[in-house]
């Protein structure tokens, strides 16, 4: 037997999942998105560890530091590990500016799994190990800090768990309503179809971001950043899931009356167990594309909430947060690092884009 006839028993003999596999990995884009997904989510699950600094700790002498500069020569040009040099705050008592300088006296070495602030890792253990940092009294701010001295670096991997976790979480409800109510519409049809379409259009002819701000406003101040977590992912699920809904209802007409279905009916099978036993299952790969693309929306969603001062608050972090502290023009011209969380949403939201791109191409019999 020759490679050909190897390759073609091997695609004759695939599953369904190897065969999406396989045409997913020809997208480039789409692998590039899933990598950096992976690694995103990776990042935010061990963010404690990765973070050279816990995200409330305040150096008051670091205010406005800008992004520490790593180097590998010194100052005779000799060759080291990368390192980087102590700053000293600088403040000019006639202007009150501010500026760091660097005592080039003593290099400090980045070194890996140091000790730093303590953290209880989700919980489970207590520990001080960092992946890298440097010994005092040198510090290293990747991205610099904010106007309290905090490490915007270890902020941003914090700030994406809270977000990237919204997205997750808020995508999770809007499939499950979406699925349920869909699937009702698309299957019963009559009064039910009626009324849950009707539902839908009202719920979209809402602009999405007045609806937001309309709902989150509605808050009160004083309840604690877990409660407003959990009704900003509602807020954003009860309004996202009309899409997924209407996906799931013309898939149902069209798959309702045929033989499998009718089969399943004479054998006695529940309108419920046909919906979720028969129907769905034969289109997951378009409910999975779906689900994949909606989950930047909601990213989106959480961070323009919090950016206007109407979504989480601090002291919860997240990458609306974040660029709250980026509103002033003034600041971000004197301080421009303080725009890099808003990298990590357009990372987000591309890279999502990119999967979700590549598996309804992958998923779709009829792309090339």
């Amino acid at each position: 037997m020759n490679e050909e006839q190897q390759r073609l028993e091997k695609y004759l003999n695939a599953s369904t999942r190897q065969l999406v596999w396989w045409r997913y990995k020809k997208h480039t884009l789409a692998m590039v998105g899933l990598a950096f997904v992976v690694g995103l989510y990776l990042a935010a699950l061990f963010c404690e560890v990765l973070a050279p600094y816990d995200k409330d700790s305040r150096f008051f002498d670091s205010v406005y530091s800008p992004p520490s500069q790593v180097r590998i020569f010194d100052k005779d040009g000799a060759i080291h590990r990368p390192f980087v040099y102590e700053t000293i705050l600088d403040i000019d008592m006639e202007t009150q500016k501010m500026s760091y300088q660097e005592n080039t006296d003593t290099m400090y070495p980045i070194k890996f799994f140091v000790r730093g602030d303590h953290y209880e890792f989700w919980g489970l253990w207590r520990s001080d190990v960092h992946l890298f940092g440097v010994d005092k009294p040198a510090r290293l701010f990747v991205f610099g800090t904010d106007r309290m001295g905090r490490d915007l670096f270890s902020r941003c991997f914090y700030g994406s768990r809270i977000s990237l976790s919204i997205g997750m979480l808020g995508v999770f409800m809007s499939l499950i309503l979406g699925v349920t109510l869909g699937g009702v519409s698309g299957y019963m049809g009559g009064w039910a179809d009626s009324v849950i379409q009707r539902v839908i259009e009202v719920i979209r002819c809402f602009p999405s971001i007045p609806l937001w701000m309309g709902l989150s406003a509605s808050m009160p101040p004083h309840w604690p950043g877990l409660k407003v977590y959990f009704v900003i992912t509602i807020i954003l699920s009860l309004i996202g899931w009309t899409d997924l809904a209407r996906m799931v209802r013309g898939k149902l007409i069209a798959l309702r009356e045929e033989e499998f279905v009718l089969a399943a009916r004479f054998a006695g099978a529940g309108h419920l167990r046909i919906i979720f036993r028969h129907l769905l299952p034969s289109f997951t790969s378009h409910i999975i594309v779906t689900v994949t693309l909606a989950i930047p929306g909601m990213v989106l969603g959480e961070t323009a909430l919090s950016f206007l001062g109407i979504g989480l608050r601090p002291p919860v972090t997240s990458l609306g947060v974040l660029l709250k502290e980026a509103q002033n023009v003034t600041t971000i011209a004197l301080y421009p690092w303080l725009l890099i969380p808003v990298l990590f949403v357009i990372g987000i939201v591309l890279s999502f884009n990119f999967v979700g791109d590549g598996l309804r191409d992958a998923v779709d019999p009829y792309s090339r």
